[in-house]
């Protein structure tokens, strides 16, 4: 009866929170966690879209591990990719922020605003299609003809050795928006005490500010931060298909992404993409504990 009565107070209280993130709460659950556990029911099913699904037990699994000579290349170039462009990135708009404060308003605006345009501008993936286009008119290869550097226009995108360095330099470019924006945030609501109160207890530079004070002043915004930069590391796809199409030139730059989408939307082998898919969420998930431990150390 207590826990009744206790139950009815709080629902009491907090019954206008409840009902006003209601309808997110249930977009969430429809939107990411149905088609999660979808992915994962299915991963242990063969479906082609077309007949009923049959029971395959772990046998997508076994064949990603054993049989799939394709999947070893993939694994290695989605790691390699979010190495290179999710603790770089991080760091940069981190970095790039924290300077960008010491900014006036007026400029820090300007220049946050410039720094966040390549998420709001949808199409700015084909300005990288012009620059490093495999003919004499691409900006890339007109500027290297003029300079004397190469005697015929490089094929960018058909060079093993290129792929990776231009993927990572266009994905620091359009993934560094929101985790810049969200560290611009978090700096900005530090409380301005915090500096006067640790000048008092014997802060004497900048560093010591920005380990004791600022670091763990933003915490929860760099955690945002982290997660998107992660997100965004590991689903590296669409530039690659845009830029390089499918698959790249010995699977150079193709990442899990690209493959799974390969796998379900043209080969209809939806329980071995849903197999796929479930393995980049455990790597995506391992990567976001370990950065959340991490981040827990900051100040510390």
């Amino acid at each position: 009866m207590m826990k009744k009565k206790k139950l009815m107070t709080v629902i009491k209280e907090r019954g206008q929170i409840y009902l006003l993130i209601g309808p997110f709460l249930v977009l969430f659950f429809l939107m990411t966690v149905l088609p999660v556990l979808s992915s994962i029911v299915l991963s242990f099913f063969n479906f082609d879209m077309v007949s009923m699904p049959s029971f395959a037990g772990l046998e997508n699994y076994l064949r990603m591990i054993i049989q799939d000579d394709v999947f070893p290349t993939i694994l290695k170039n989605t790691f390699v990719l979010a190495i290179l462009t999710g603790p770089a990135g991080f760091l940069l708009s981190f970095v790039l922020a924290w300077m960008i404060n010491e900014f006036r308003p007026a400029m820090r605006t300007l220049l946050s605003f410039m720094f966040y345009v390549p998420t709001l501008v949808g199409n700015a993936l084909y300005v990288w299609t012009i620059i490093f286009a495999s003919d004499s008119y691409g900006y890339m290869n007109s500027l290297l003809l003029d300079a004397g550097l190469i005697t015929a226009p490089k094929q960018w995108f058909s060079d093993e050795a290129l792929i990776v360095p231009i993927v990572v330099i266009i994905q620091l470019w359009m993934s560094m928006g929101t985790s810049f924006l969200a560290n611009i945030s978090g700096l900005q609501n530090i409380n301005p005490e915090l500096f006067e109160a640790g000048a008092v207890d014997g802060i004497r530079n900048r560093w010591q500010e920005l380990w004791y004070i600022t670091l763990p002043g933003m915490q929860h915004m760099l955690l945002f931060s982290a997660v998107m930069q992660i997100a965004s590391a590991f689903s590296i796809s669409s530039i690659i298909t845009t830029l390089a199409g499918y698959p790249t030139v010995g699977y150079a730059a193709d990442t899990i992404v690209s493959y799974l989408t390969d796998v379900g939307s043209v080969k209809y082998e939806m329980g071995y993409a849903s197999a796929l898919s479930v393995m980049l969420f455990v790597m995506m998930f391992g990567t976001r504990t370990l950065i959340v431990k991490l981040l827990k150390k900051v100040g510390q």
